[in-house]
């Protein structure tokens, strides 16, 4: 009686079933995966440098990637919460630090598409730059001395009123895509006269006389960013570079966008998986036979409690954004599974690389492997809002209904 073929391998590079569900998802999702391919060719160089990956910041651009959240009306494709997550995903298993820049630039235009707080002409300004020419925007918001700006408080970046307009000086950090961007959004405490110090946005042209770039991020994971300091001697924007602030009731609730900063760091989950899945199956250590250490019983523990985590990860961050996107009654009772999306998804990735490394042992420590840039990656996910104490609070106080 002859035994029947062996079942091929499980393909675990598969796409999250049960998506894509539409034309246009894998469209974005097909997108991300090409652009993704380019930005892994060289991320272990920029990384190992702590350079600024321009190249692939340029295909990126190039490809009408960056125009993705840019309302269709002027020439973007209008992405929701889930396509956008979708192919985020599979961008950022290419590379973390262009997964996480991307979306910064692109989830700014994707919460001002969606509450439309600014004044009309400067968003559609800022939105046909982008489409025509791949121009990028990011916030410069964070000082050291200030910490998170959603925890409140006053910058020390001040804006002077003028005759003509503001004069900005100070120091912002954490400026991912800072060598790349065409504006940055400065939060700055506005100084008028009769009036108390409050903070403001100002729409800033990273091309100002007095706007510097300080090199100065030298972090421990997402090295490529580019998230340098930008310092702002004596700059002098117009008056209508301020930016209508939190006083501005937005037309829509752009709440659900972050959901991608999960998608973000589920991708670079999926890498290390994908990396710790083939190395079980290739090492073959000569005192067992022949046998690679897939086959112990340990190693496939750890690949199931993995496979586990990015399901659930999946599962909340896609299951959250499609039922925003098609249930809107629905959002108000939902509101708290966003926080617990961003939450769960970054929690799981730093699981997921832990257990990657298990599989691999000290070889997973190199620096000609991969897996540790993931491993130092994911944990830049505890930084990015809200963080674990802010959602933790807001999932409670959902959950006792205070």
């Amino acid at each position: 009686m002859s035994s029947s073929p062996a079942a091929p391998p499980v393909d675990l590079r598969s796409l999250p079933l049960p998506y894509p569900k539409t034309e246009r998802q894998a469209e974005f999702m097909e997108l991300a995966e090409r652009l993704g391919a380019v930005a892994a060719e060289r991320a272990a160089e920029h990384d190992r440098e702590g350079s600024f990956p321009f190249e692939s910041v340029g295909a990126l651009r190039a490809s009408g990637y960056a125009a993705l959240t840019v309302p269709e009306e002027f020439g973007g494709r209008g992405a929701d919460p889930l396509e956008l997550a979708l192919a985020q995903e599979r961008l950022a298993r290419g590379d973390g630090s262009i997964g996480l820049g991307s979306w910064m630039h692109l989830g700014l235009i994707a919460r001002q598409a969606t509450t439309r707080t600014w004044p009309a002409a400067t968003f559609e300004q800022v939105c046909r730059a982008i489409v025509e020419r791949g121009a990028l925007i990011n916030s410069a918001a964070s000082e050291p001395a200030l910490g998170s700006p959603s925890r409140g408080g006053l910058t020390s970046t001040t804006a002077v009123r003028t005759s003509h307009g503001w004069r900005i000086n100070g120091r912002k950090s954490w400026t991912s895509l800072a060598p790349a961007l065409e504006w940055a959004i400065v939060m700055a405490a506005v100084e008028d006269p009769g009036h108390p110090a409050r903070r403001a946005n100002f729409l800033v042209p990273m091309s100002s006389p007095g706007l510097s770039i300080d090199e100065t991020w030298d972090a421990v994971g997402m090295r490529s960013t580019g998230s340098h300091d930008i310092v702002l001697d004596d700059v002098l924007v117009p008056e209508d570079a301020r930016l209508p602030g939190e006083e501005v009731p937005g037309v829509g609730d752009p709440r659900i966008w972050t959901v991608v900063s999960g998608a973000v760091y589920t991708g670079i989950a999926v890498a290390a998986r994908d990396f710790a899945v083939e190395f079980a199956r290739g090492r073959r250590p000569s005192g067992q036979q022949g046998a690679s250490i897939a086959e112990y019983q340990a190693v496939q523990h750890r690949v199931a409690e993995m496979e586990m985590l990015i399901l659930q990860s999946r599962s909340i961050v896609y299951g959250t954004a499609e039922a925003w996107v098609e249930r809107p009654e629905l959002r108000e009772s939902i509101a708290w599974q966003v926080n617990a999306a961003k939450y769960v998804a970054t929690n799981n990735a730093i699981r997921v690389t832990d257990l990657a490394l298990r599989v691999v042992g000290s070889a997973g420590l190199a620096r000609g492997l991969p897996l540790e840039r993931y491993f130092r990656d994911v944990r830049a996910g505890l930084g990015n809002p809200p963080m674990d104490d802010i959602a933790l609070t807001l999932i409670g106080k959902a959950a006792l209904g205070l």
